[in-house]
């Protein structure tokens, strides 16, 4: 039995085991805490509840989502994706998950996806029509991404 992990990095992301002999998700949304920075309260990915839920999940390997710097974002914005993509990576080389990341362009290709982020949403409905509720929210976009790179990661 294979349980590949994907995950989309960052306070909005998510993670997704694919179980594979089941061909079933289990979803959960990244593990956030709010944190005051200055005068506004922001959310964070929180390394202790990310690592329980990795242990929890039991995956026998990780695809990442690859960050970068995009167009147009603030300095203390890619600094805050930034931080939570290491600490997804520090949880996993710590819990001794083999993973690999793969740029969000070869994942969305690969799969299909075509619309932005309604279109993964919609694509993931599509592969899993029985847990199409896990995606049907605007901000389910994470879960779709993470489940989408997920499946990425059986062609590996």
């Amino acid at each position: 039995m294979s349980r590949i992990l994907g995950i989309d990095p960052g306070a909005s992301g998510a993670l997704c085991l694919l179980d594979t002999e089941l061909n079933w998700l289990f979803v959960h949304d990244m593990p956030v805490v709010e944190v005051k920075r200055g005068s506004r309260n922001v959310r964070q990915v929180q390394p202790a509840l990310l690592v329980s839920l990795i242990e929890q999940l039991s995956p026998s390997s990780a695809i990442v989502e690859r960050v970068s710097a995009m167009p147009g974002q603030g300095v203390s914005s890619m600094f805050a994706f930034g931080r939570a993509a290491g600490v997804v990576e520090g949880a996993l080389a710590g819990l001794g998950v083999p993973y690999t990341d793969v740029p969000p362009a070869t994942w969305i290709k690969a799969m299909g996806v075509r619309g932005g982020k309604d279109g993964a949403r919609n694509r993931a409905m599509e592969l899993w029509p029985k847990q199409a509720e896990l995606f049907k929210r605007v901000k389910d976009d994470g879960r779709a991404d993470a489940a989408l790179i997920a499946a990425y990661g059986t062609n590996l």
